[in-house]
C-alpha cells in the first residue's frame, strides 16, 4: 500500500449494546501506514484546511472536556485515526444523520494499526461517512483539494432515504431518555416502543390509537366541518359546491371575500383566499376541482394561520405563518426577486432539516400577483412591496401566546374527531386571545401532523414534541418495565435460561426464550436452531401476547454484534474464563489475554440494566463481582462462600444476597436469612458430583434473578423441586 494512506481493513457493524456505548455503531479497524509518524502539528496547513472544511469541529470538546477541546488537541499534535473519528462524526451531523456523536479512536498492539468507533442508527450511511471523512481526512494531509459539497449531497441523500425522519428520531430520542427500547419495523418510519405485550407503535406522527376512521373523517373536510360545528368550534361556514357557477353562486351567498379549497387535499394544494370577485372564484374552481374528490367555498377568516398541535388532549406546541413577499429593485423580476430574496434563505429548502419550503409561483401566487398588476415577469418599482403568499410557512414558534381559551377549543376539535394526536389548523389575526373576540375559526383539522415545525422553527423555541407523544403513549404513572431477563458469562447460562423460563411459566406468564436451543414462546417453538443472531431476538421480543422474556447472550456475540436489546429488568453475569473463543481474526485488535480483559465484554449485561431492575453477579469470581459498579439497579450477590468479605460488606448495606449454607439455599437481606429449600431437595444437584459442580452456580443466579422479580418464594421452591 502507499505507505501515506489510512486503509480500512474491516468494519463490523454493532447493532446493540457493546464494550463502547450502548447505542450502535460501527468498528472499524485501520491502518495509517508510515502516517504514525505524521502527528497533526507536524502537517503544514492541515489545521487550516480542515477548519475551513469543517468549521463545526469548533462543538468537539474531545478530552479536554471544553468547547473547541478537539481544536486544542488538533494543534497540539494528534493522530490521523482520532481526527477520522471526529471528521466521520462532524460529516454525520452535517448530513443531518439523527443518533448520538459517540466516538472513540484507539491504538491496537500493531504499529499503525488502530480501532475506530463511531455512533451510527444506520450502518449503510455511517459507512459512507467512514470512507468519505477518510478522504477528506487524507487530502487535508496532502494538502489536495476535495468536493466536500458533493460528499454531503451524497450522505444527505443517504441520510433521506434511509434514517428516521426528524419527526420519528424526536420519539426515539425521548424514549430512550425514558429507558424505553425502540426497534424500527421497516426501512421508513414506522417504529415499535418496548415490547412484548407492552409494546406500542407509531408511524411518523401517528399512534397505534390513531384510528382508521379518525384519520378519514380528518381528510373530509366537509365531514369534518359538520362534526366540529356540532360541538359548538367555531368554524367557517360554507358548503361544497358542484361546478364554478355554483361556487360564485355559495360566494354570494356567504358574503365575499371567500376561500375556495378541495374537499379532501392536502398540504395546501389547490386551495386559494380572500377571492373578491367572479372570475378569481371560477379560475380557482377549475384548480381545486383536480386536488381532491370535490370543492369546497368557505367564508374568508382574516388573520394569520396557525397550527396547534395537540397531543392526549393537550397543547404541545403551536406554530404561526408568515406572509412572503419581495421589494422590488427595478431590476430584477419578480420571479429573479423571489430566489434572491426569498428561495436563498438556507432555512429554506425539500430537505426534512429545512423548516421553510421554497416559495414558488404556482397558481394562488399568480392570482395574489395578478391582483396586484404583476405577473412572474413583470419587473416592479424600486422599493414596492410585492405579496406573493399571504399564508403558508407556518414556522414560526407562538406556544407561549396562545389563549387557555383558544387551546381549550383545539383539543376539543381533535376529540371530536378522534384524533389522539392531531394539527389544528386556525386563522386568526390573535391567537393570545379567545377565538370569539378574534372571530377566528378552525380550518382543519389533520391526522399525522409535522413535527418538524415544532422541533426546528424558523424562529422561536424549539418544543421537545416528541417527548409530549411519548408521554402519552407511556404515562410515567404507570408505566413498568417489560420484564427481559438477560444472561451472559462463560458458563452455565443456559440452565438459567431454562430454569427462569420455567418459573416465569409456573407464575402465569406468557414467556418467551432465546438461547442455544432456539426460540420459543411457552411450548410452541419458534426456531428450532441455535438462536444467537440479532433477528431471531428481535423476533422474540416483537411477540405481541409475550409477558417475559429470558434471552441468553455469549461474549463472542456481545463483542462483534452487540446486545439483541438495549435494555433489560434483570441482567444475570455468572463466570469469566478466558479461552480460545476470544482469539482468532475477528477480536484480534482487542489483545484480550486474561479473564480480566473480558470484563468489558460482559459487563455490557449489565450496563444495560434498568434502574427499576437489578444486576444478579457472582460473588465468588472476582472480575464479575467487580462489574457490580456498572449497574444502576439494585444488586443481588449469589455465592457459596457466605462469610466471604464481600458478601458481608454487601449485606452490611441492606442489600440482597443468594447463599449455601450448611446444605441449604438461604435468601439474605442485610441482617435477614430466609431458608428456601435443602439442596437434596433439587433434583439438578443430586445426580453425580460433576452436575451438582456444574450446577450449583446456574441454580443460585436463577433463584436470585427470581427473587429480585418478586415471584413468589413458594414457586420458585416447587419450580426447582420440580425441574
Amino acid at each position: 500500500m502507499n505507505k501515506r494512506d489510512m486503509v480500512i481493513q474491516s468494519i463490523a457493524y454493532l447493532r446493540g449494546p457493546n464494550i463502547w456505548t450502548y447505542y450502535s455503531a460501527i468498528e472499524a479497524v485501520i491502518d495509517i501506514g508510515d502516517l504514525e509518524d505524521c502527528p497533526s502539528d507536524v502537517v503544514p496547513g492541515l489545521y487550516e484546511r480542515l477548519v475551513a472544511w469543517l468549521p463545526s469541529l469548533i462543538e468537539h470538546r474531545c478530552s479536554p472536556g471544553v468547547r473547541g477541546g478537539f481544536l486544542q488537541r488538533l494543534k497540539t499534535g494528534t493522530w490521523p485515526c482520532h481526527i477520522l473519528e471526529h471528521v466521520t462524526l462532524a460529516l454525520q451531523d452535517l448530513a443531518g444523520v439523527p443518533g448520538h456523536g459517540f466516538g472513540r479512536a484507539r491504538e491496537t498492539e500493531k504499529r499503525g494499526v488502530y480501532k475506530v468507533v463511531v455512533s451510527g442508527w444506520q450502518e449503510e450511511v455511517t459507512r459512507a461517512a467512514l470512507y468519505a471523512g477518510r478522504d477528506l481526512v487524507m487530502a487535508a494531509i496532502e494538502d489536495q483539494p476535495y468536493d466536500l459539497e458533493a460528499a454531503l449531497e451524497h450522505l444527505r441523500d443517504l441520510t433521506q432515504d434511509l434514517c428516521l425522519g426528524p419527526s420519528t428520531a424526536s420519539m426515539v430520542r425521548a424514549a430512550e431518555d425514558r429507558d424505553i427500547p425502540a426497534v424500527r419495523l421497516n426501512q421508513g418510519n414506522l417504529v415499535q416502543f418496548d415490547y412484548g405485550n407492552q409494546q406500542r407503535r407509531i408511524w411518523t406522527a401517528e399512534t397505534d390509537q390513531t384510528s382508521a376512521i379518525a384519520e378519514t373523517i380528518s381528510r373530509d373536510k366537509d365531514l369534518t366541518k359538520s362534526i366540529l360545528e356540532s360541538c359548538g368550534v367555531p368554524i367557517p361556514q360554507g358548503r361544497s359546491v358542484e361546478n364554478a357557477q355554483d361556487a360564485w353562486q355559495a360566494a354570494q351567498d356567504l358574503g365575499l371575500p371567500v376561500v375556495v379549497k378541495p374537499v379532501d387535499g392536502n398540504h395546501g394544494r389547490g386551495v386559494f383566499i380572500n377571492l373578491e370577485t367572479q372570475q378569481e372564484i371560477e379560475s380557482a374552481y377549475a384548480v381545486a376541482v383536480d386536488e381532491g374528490s370535490g370543492v369546497l367555498v368557505e367564508r374568508f377568516i382574516r388573520g394569520n394561520e396557525h397550527r396547534l398541535l395537540i397531543v392526549g388532549g393537550k397543547l404541545a406546541a403551536a406554530a404561526k405563518g408568515q406572509a412572503a413577499l419581495v421589494v422590488g429593485d427595478g431590476l430584477h423580476t419578480i420571479d429573479e426577486l423571489i430566489a434572491l430574496q426569498i428561495n436563498s434563505d438556507p432555512r429554506r429548502g425539500t430537505g426534512e432539516e429545512q423548516p421553510l419550503n421554497p416559495v414558488r409561483i404556482d397558481s394562488a401566487a399568480r392570482l395574489e400577483l395578478k391582483r396586484q398588476g404583476f405577473d412572474a415577469q413583470s419587473i416592479a418599482p424600486s422599493g414596492c412591496e410585492v405579496l406573493i403568499q399571504r399564508n403558508g410557512n407556518v414556522a414560526f414558534d407562538c406556544t407561549d401566546e396562545v389563549h387557555p381559551d383558544v387551546a381549550e377549543i383545539a383539543a376539543l376539535a381533535a376529540k371530536a374527531v378522534g384524533l389522539d394526536v392531531a394539527g389544528i389548523d386556525l386563522v386568526t389575526e390573535n391567537i393570545s386571545r379567545p377565538l370569539a373576540e378574534t372571530g377566528g375559526a378552525i380550518v382543519e383539522v389533520n391526522a399525522g401532523p409535522g413535527l418538524l415545525m415544532h422541533l426546528k422553527p424558523a424562529e422561536g423555541k424549539s418544543r421537545n414534541v416528541g417527548h409530549a407523544i411519548i408521554e402519552h403513549m407511556f404515562p410515567p404513572a404507570h408505566y413498568k418495565t417489560f420484564p427481559l431477563i438477560g444472561v451472559t458469562g462463560s458458563t452455565g447460562t443456559t440452565l438459567i435460561t431454562r430454569l427462569m423460563f420455567h418459573f416465569l411459566k409456573l407464575n402465569g406468564l406468557c414467556t418467551g426464550l432465546a438461547n442455544v436451543d432456539g426460540v420459543q414462546v411457552d411450548d410452541r417453538k419458534l426456531n428450532a436452531s441455535v438462536s444467537s443472531s440479532w433477528s431471531d431476538t428481535q423476533r422474540l421480543l416483537l411477540h405481541c401476547q409475550l409477558e417475559a422474556a429470558v434471552v441468553e447472550n455469549d461474549g463472542m456475540q456481545i463483542l462483534t454484534q452487540g446486545l439483541d436489546y438495549s435494555k433489560c429488568l434483570i441482567g444475570i453475569v455468572t463466570d469469566l474464563h478466558f479461552s480460545d473463543v476470544f482469539k482468532g481474526p475477528s477480536v484480534a485488535y482487542h489483545n484480550f489475554e486474561t479473564a480480566e480483559d473480558l470484563i468489558k465484554v460482559y459487563r455490557t449485561q449489565i450496563d444495560v440494566v434498568c434502574p427499576t431492575g437489578a444486576g444478579v453477579l457472582n460473588a465468588d469470581d472476582p472480575n464479575v463481582a467487580a462489574i457490580a459498579e456498572y449497574c444502576k439497579g439494585a444488586l443481588t450477590f449469589f455465592s457459596q462462600e457466605p462469610q466471604a468479605e464481600i458478601i458481608q460488606t454487601h449485606l452490611a448495606k441492606g442489600l440482597r444476597a443468594v447463599l449455601v449454607d450448611s446444605e441449604e439455599i438461604l435468601l439474605a437481606e442485610g441482617g435477614t436469612r430466609t431458608s428456601l429449600c435443602a439442596l437434596s431437595a433439587i433434583p439438578a444437584l443430586n445426580t453425580n458430583a460433576s452436575s451438582r459442580q456444574a450446577n450449583m452456580v446456574p441454580i443460585l443466579a436463577s433463584v436470585a434473578a427470581a427473587w429480585a422479580l418478586n415471584l413468589p418464594l413458594e414457586l420458585i421452591r416447587s419450580g426447582l423441586q420440580a425441574y
